[in-house]
């Protein structure tokens, strides 16, 4: 009898009751000094389901991954809804990156709605071939390149990166002649995407501006990609979750929104009964049953253990 009574427990102490006991909201909330919150996750089923897949904790240095390819997170800035990306082909001040290498930035269609690249983003493609889609189909060969934010080519041409290419500040300075201009500035919204083999440029470098005040000078400007992300429409579910202690997640599905609320997870909030509540009724009989039975075991054990020392 005790020997069953023991298996009994063995199997609840490893499977039942950890299963019980375990928290689905246990979402790791920072990597290395960023903290992650709502939308963002790090773990599958946690966070807002438009932005699953999308960061990875690596040797505290986190990672934002899509379509176009990988990135540094410098900072992810909750209040104005915006991350900062580093893309390690990416041009700056102090030095210019050829040879089609840079990923640029693009996201996955069904991503679009809920991030892109800020407003006052700027990106700067250099070296652009005259045949590229940047230069075609404009009326009067007007070309698109403008600033953006007070940010632009002219500007960028006094980078000390310039100097490897020998630029010299003349209007008709260029790498292909009378063609096109060496750097041409643009806002997101006018390419919908850097793709460098596709627009046949040789590189870009972008920058961004988070405060009204001009910065003097390109050498003092932030360079990265700012993306801006929104969670769509008012978020009233993971509003109504939060304020009863839930946390904001999605179901197996990937599309779902749950809320999850200590050992179940709801559809609405954690003080409705919600489909999962079966599972809360499950669980509290567990642990009921595993409480009666370590009782029951150590009362066991202890008579044991007097008969041991009552033959002795």
């Amino acid at each position: 009898m005790p020997s069953l009574l023991s298996a009994l427990y063995l199997i609840l102490s490893a499977y039942l009751i950890p299963l019980c006991l375990s928290h689905p909201n246990t979402c790791r909330s920072y990597c290395g000094n960023i903290t992650i919150d709502y939308p963002f996750a790090l773990q599958y089923g946690c966070g807002h389901p438009g932005f699953r897949d999308l960061l990875f904790c690596m040797n505290d240095v986190l990672m934002f991954h899509v379509s176009s390819g990988s990135y540094r997170v410098l900072e992810i800035d909750y209040a104005y809804q915006a991350l900062t990306l580093h893309e390690p082909h990416m041009s700056t001040c102090d030095n210019l990156v050829l040879g089609t290498r840079g990923n640029g930035f693009s996201v996955e269609p069904w991503r679009a709605p809920y991030m892109n690249p800020a407003a006052d983003n700027v990106f700067m493609l250099i070296a652009c071939s005259p045949r590229s889609p940047l230069f075609q189909g404009f009326p009067g060969k007007h070309l698109p390149c403008r600033n953006v934010s007070g940010m632009g080519c002219e500007d960028y041409y006094a980078c000390p990166a310039w100097e490897m290419l020998g630029h010299k500040r003349l209007g008709s300075a260029s790498f292909f002649g009378s063609g096109p201009p060496e750097c041409c500035a643009v806002p997101y919204e006018a390419i919908r995407g850097i793709n460098l083999t596709k627009l046949e440029c040789e590189g870009y470098s972008s920058a961004y501006s988070v405060a009204p005040l001009k910065v003097d000078g390109p050498g003092g400007w932030s360079y990265g990609i700012r993306v801006r992300y929104s969670v769509q429409g008012n978020d009233e579910f993971c509003g109504a979750c939060e304020a009863t202690a839930g946390t904001c997640g999605y179901g197996s599905d990937g599309i779902r929104q749950v809320c999850m609320c200590g050992d179940f997870n709801s559809t609405s909030n954690c003080d409705s009964v919600g489909v999962s509540s079966g599972a809360r009724v499950i669980c509290t009989r567990v642990k009921i049953f595993s409480g009666l039975l370590t009782y029951v075991l150590a009362w066991v054990t202890t008579n044991q253990i007097s008969k041991v020392w009552y033959i002795m």
